[in-house]
């Protein structure tokens, strides 16, 4: 698959990191508390947190935008069960470790049950870089992307997982940071593509309130609109005075 925009013709996905689910040396902020900073003073060991999308049985893609601060012993992105661990007192691959997490680390190296694999050439440190993840639940797959450029299939028969499958990230290194964006689904059906068009000439739940529409049918829709946010601001920013964070 060479395609860098695989789900183009799906539509926006809803979802972020989920506050419940993080290691204590994880903490969120920005729009949606999409950006992940991790180890905000000095690291001692691993810390990641979870994704709130439930994967499983649908084609799901997300890109993560790393800052220029690539290095330690591990940075990771994949996906992994709700056992995954999420934080780990030594420097570790956390994300694969055991059999609840499937994961592809900074240096290069597919991680699954505590074994690894060569998978792509390591990333180059202190150069701000953008992973593509591609969740095809359908066909059991999970294909990484590198700066728009497709990597290959890195795991297969994900569709014979029956435990629910979450987007997880992790690092070992100090003050790095990760920021979640265009997340994009395959429609489930023709009520939910039907749905996506009529979001596109809505601005924001305010508006929906002025349609004279069955009680039933606005919650469908109003589930489909992402409230109006602010903008994404460049990286380390509002961290070291913890504002809007969590």
């Amino acid at each position: 698959m060479s395609d860098t925009n695989p789900l183009r013709n799906g539509c926006d996905d809803l979802w972020t990191w989920d506050r419940r689910e993080r290691s204590p040396e994880v903490r969120l902020y920005g729009s949606n508390f999409r950006i992940a900073h991790f180890h905000p003073n000095w690291s001692s060991g691993t810390a990641g947190v979870r994704g709130t999308r439930v994967l499983n049985n649908g084609r799901y893609f997300w890109e993560l935008h790393l800052s220029r601060r690539i290095f330690g012993t591990s940075m990771m992105f994949g996906i992994g069960t709700k056992k995954a661990r999420l934080h780990a007192d030594s420097f570790t691959n956390l994300l694969g470790k055991d059999d609840q997490g499937w994961g592809l680390s900074h240096k290069g190296l597919l991680w699954h049950g505590g074994r690894w694999v060569h998978y792509t050439k390591p990333f180059r440190e202190n150069v701000a870089t953008k992973i593509g993840i591609l969740f095809d639940g359908i066909a059991g797959t999970l294909t990484y992307y590198k700066d728009e450029k497709c990597l290959g299939v890195a795991f297969w028969g994900l569709n014979e997982i029956k435990e629910p499958l979450y987007p997880i990230i992790c690092s070992t290194a100090a003050k790095t940071e990760m920021f979640l964006d265009s997340m994009k689904r395959d429609f489930v059906n023709l009520q939910d593509r039907c749905r996506a068009v009529i979001v596109k000439r809505i601005k924001d739940k305010q508006d929906l309130e002025q349609l004279f529409l069955p009680p039933k049918i606005r919650l469908y829709l109003s589930e489909a609109i992402v409230d109006t946010v602010e903008p994404f601001k460049p990286v380390n920013q509002n961290v070291s005075n913890n504002i809007g964070t969590v």
